[in-house]
């Protein structure tokens, strides 16, 4: 061996490798195989932060930049000068910062002519870490060398995965306080908690796995869940999970704060009133101080978007209940019940659910088709209410009930109170362009007023009014069979005729 090649005096260390999964990756990149043998040799036992070394060898300048591109993750690079080309070490330097934009990697420069390359010159003008001549490296200043530089790249790559999880935890953060339903938010509260535990490359192992709660503390159940605990969603906590999750989340619940075990973090959230919303996290590895920092500050950023749903919720919640007591009003006067209103509710939410709109749809055609006639409070009670017939300028008094139940809610910004709007407008409307205000026709007439006008239909024929007597289930069935494609939407009809059990279930659910 040349005595340009390394010279190692007999210094010793003896350093046992741990039995991990993760090494620091180290590029030896040379054209001399004894070089690549000497050196793997030499550093065949070293660690540091309980991980070992994983070698990958390349020969050129090329290879080299091959290899970096395929390990991006590579901790170490002992890069020779000359390779193919007198200035390939140097060549490949300038790849890697400028074309590869890798910054993370450490790159020792070894040279065995550093009258070629210079040290002032290569330190000031390429972006390397360290510069030794092959002579200088005995095996105790490989060591320090290759320490000081892990150590140097294990505390970018933490700094850079801090940053980058608190650009995270901005990004996410926006995105919860625009979200208004639990279940929505609580999956993605999940989704980025484990997000947030994988930034860097070293934990690509990690298999994340959670469920998040929800209730009064003596009957919960799940929310949401991922992993493992996916596919539990509705399902009460005490038949959905294990003893031991179950332990954990007493404790928590006694102890009425979030806590750390080890692998696992568990969120306590309190809404008030007994109720309660848990985020239970686990992986396969334990978390480290920058792991639970994170999910510290994260975990504030739930704890305010959880009062922010909250808070919407007790706004809607006022907003349906006024809503209900105005439907109930106006049926009153009409010596209707306010079970008239639930049920149209309820038969209106399920025809949206048939047509597959979604849950927050449904939802506002449950609290907003109640108002369909909220403008019957500005007509004459004698009107509403007469047992007979009711001549022609008296029916055209009540047809006004539509356009003054939209004046009443049109200047709201409100959803539900928007779709009231509409629904009070149109649910008199028919599909053959017959019906009121306007003789809209077709998809022309709102989904939403199509589908209240067959709720409240169905239910008023189906109950008694001061000018009628219920009518038997098979003449409303035969009603809205002659009325498909006329009065009514005939995929409407279709849905309400093929599904009568679940619309009876709902009548029986809300009776007189």
């Amino acid at each position: 061996m040349s005595d340009d090649q390394f010279i190692f005096a007999d210094e010793e260390e003896n350093i046992v490798s741990p039995d991990t999964d993760h090494k620091w990756k180290l590029i030896i990149a040379d054209d001399e195989e004894e070089i690549h043998s000497v050196t793997k040799m030499v550093l065949s036992n070293y660690t540091f932060d309980g991980s070992g070394l994983e070698f990958l060898s390349a020969y050129t300048g090329s290879e080299t930049r091959k290899l970096i591109a395929d390990n991006p993750d590579t901790a170490v690079i002992l890069l020779d000068v000359v390779m193919e080309k007198e200035n390939s070490g140097l060549e490949t330097v300038r790849w890697i910062r400028e074309e590869l934009k890798n910054n993370f990697v450490r790159i020792i420069l070894r040279t065995g002519q550093p009258g070629q390359a210079p040290e002032k010159q290569v330190i000031r003008d390429y972006d390397i870490n360290d510069y030794k001549e092959k002579t200088e490296l005995t095996d105790q200043k490989l060591f320090t060398t290759i320490t000081s530089s892990i150590r140097s790249f294990r505390d970018i790559k933490t700094i850079d995965r801090n940053k980058r999880g608190l650009e995270q935890i901005i990004v996410s953060s926006a995105g919860m306080f625009e979200e208004n339903n639990l279940k929505t938010f609580t999956s993605g509260v999940l989704t980025q908690l484990t997000a947030l535990l994988q930034f860097d490359e070293t934990s690509f192992m990690l298999q994340s796995s959670g469920f998040a709660l929800g209730g009064e503390e003596e009957d919960l159940y799940v929310l949401s869940g991922t992993g493992d605990y996916s596919g539990l969603e509705g399902l009460s906590a005490t038949s959905a999970i294990g003893e031991k999750e179950k332990k954990i989340v007493e404790t928590v619940l006694e102890e009425k704060q979030s806590r750390f075990f080890e692998d696992t973090y568990v969120g306590y959230f309190e809404r008030g009133k007994g109720a309660v919303n848990l985020l239970y996290l686990k992986g396969n590895k334990v978390l480290s101080e920058l792991d639970k920092e994170l999910i510290k500050i994260f975990a504030s950023n739930i704890s305010v978007a959880y009062d922010n749903i909250f808070l919407n919720k007790e706004i809607e919640d006022t907003q349906k209940e006024i809503i209900t007591t105005l439907g109930e009003v106006v049926e009153s006067r009409s010596k209707e019940t306010g079970n008239h209103v639930k049920r149209v509710g309820a038969f209106s939410a399920l025809i949206g659910r048939k047509i597959g709109l979604g849950d927050e749809e449904i939802e506002l055609l449950r609290s907003a088709s109640p108002m369909h006639d909220i403008g019957k409070i500005g007509i004459p009670e004698a009107i509403i209410n007469k047992p007979g017939k009711l001549t022609k300028e008296e029916f055209e008094v009540i047809k006004t009930h539509t356009i003054i139940g939209y004046e009443i809610l049109k200047g709201s910004d409100r959803s539900i109170l928007k779709a009231a709007a509409i629904i009070a407008l149109q649910h008199h409307e028919k599909w053959d362009g017959s019906g009121y205000p306007y003789g809209l026709a077709g998809e022309d007439i709102h989904i939403y007023g199509r589908i209240t006008a067959i709720a409240d239909v169905f239910d008023a024929l189906d109950h008694k009014r001061v000018y009628k007597n219920p009518w038997s289930l098979d003449d409303i069935k035969i009603f809205f069979a002659d009325q498909r494609g006329t009065h009514f939407d005939p995929n409407l009809v279709e849905i309400l005729l093929g599904n009568m059990d679940e619309f009876l279930k709902i009548r029986d659910l809300y009776p007189d």
